[in-house]
C-alpha cells in the first residue's frame, strides 16, 4: 500500500494531537484488587509473559495464545495517555493476568504522525522478541524524545518535508536519538536504519490504521478490544480491569 504523502505534520503539535480523550487521572497507580480466576500452567522454564508472537493482522501478541481473555490494544507511541496507561496499567496486566495464562495482550499499533510511524518503525523493528520491550522502554521516555523533536531546527524540519517518507523516517530518528537508544537495547544501527527504509514496514502501519478504523471505528488511542468487542471508556485501567475481570468470569 502507498504511503500516503500526509507525513510531516508541525513539531509543534506534536504532543497535543488527539489522542482518547478517556484521560487518565491524576499519575497514581491504581491498587489491582486478587484475581481469582486458576492460573493456567506455563510454559517450561518460564512464564507466559515470555511467549510473544506475531499476529495476522499486524501486531503483537504476549501471553498464552488460548487464554480466556484476548485483550488487544491499539496504541500511538507519541500518545500521554498510551504512555500514562503503560505506567499505570501494564505491570498489573503483566503480573496479575499474563503471567498467569489468563489474558493474551496483543499491542497493535495505530499511527496518528509521521513521528509515531517512526518510533512504531523502531519498536517493531526486532519481531516478536524485543517488541515489548522496545514499545515500553519508548514509552517511558516519551517526554524526552518529543522534546528533542520539538526543540529541533525549524529549518531542519521544514526540509525534512520535502524528503521521501524513508528519508523523514530516517531524519526524525536521528533528531529523536532513537538508533542510538535502540542500540542500547540490543537493536543494531544498521538494522534499525534497514527497518526505518522499508516501505512494506510503514505501508504495513498505515494499513493496520485503516483495518482498525473500518472494523471498530477506533475513537482514539489507547483502545481496547476485549475478546473481539470494542470496550467503551477504558483508556485508564482501573476502567478497563474490571471488565477483563468480568470476562474471565468474576
Amino acid at each position: 500500500m502507498k504511503i500516503p504523502a500526509l507525513l510531516l505534520v508541525s513539531a509543534a503539535v506534536l504532543a497535543t494531537a488527539a489522542c482518547n480523550s478517556d484521560k487518565t487521572s491524576n499519575g497514581t497507580a491504581p491498587v489491582s484488587n486478587a484475581v481469582t480466576a486458576t492460573p493456567v500452567a506455563p510454559p517450561a522454564n518460564g512464564d507466559w509473559s515470555e511467549v510473544v508472537s506475531a499476529s495476522p493482522e499486524g501486531g503483537f501478541i504476549m501471553g498464552n495464545p488460548n487464554a480466556k481473555v484476548k485483550l488487544v490494544e491499539f496504541g500511538s507511541m507519541t500518545c500521554p495517555h498510551c504512555r500514562e496507561f503503560d505506567e499505570q496499567g501494564a505491570p498489573a496486566l503483566i503480573e496479575n493476568y499474563v503471567k498467569k495464562g489468563l489474558v493474551s495482550w496483543e499491542f497493535r499499533n495505530f499511527v496518528r504522525d509521521p513521528y509515531d510511524v517512526t518510533a512504531s518503525l523502531i519498536a517493531r523493528c526486532g519481531g516478536p522478541s524485543s517488541f515489548f520491550g522496545l514499545t515500553r522502554s519508548l514509552y517511558a521516555d516519551q517526554i524526552g524524545w518529543i522534546e528533542k523533536i520539538q526543540a529541533a531546527d525549524p529549518a531542519r524540519m521544514q526540509a525534512i518535508q520535502a524528503m521521501s517518507p524513508q528519508q523523514q523516517f530516517a531524519e526524525v530518528a536521528e533528531i529523536a536519538g532513537f538508533p542510538a537508544f535502540a542500540a542500547m537495547r540490543g537493536l543494531p544501527r544498521a538494522k534499525s536504519a534497514a527497518c526505518l527504509a522499508d516501505p512494506a514496514a510503514a505501508s504495513q502501519l498505515v494499513q493496520m490504521n485503516s483495518d482498525a478504523v473500518a472494523a471498530y471505528q477506533i475513537p482514539g488511542t489507547p483502545s481496547f478490544l476485549i475478546n473481539g468487542e470494542l470496550a467503551q471508556q477504558t483508556a485508564r485501567w482501573q476502567d478497563l480491569e474490571p471488565k477483563i475481570k468480568a470476562a474471565l468470569g468474576g
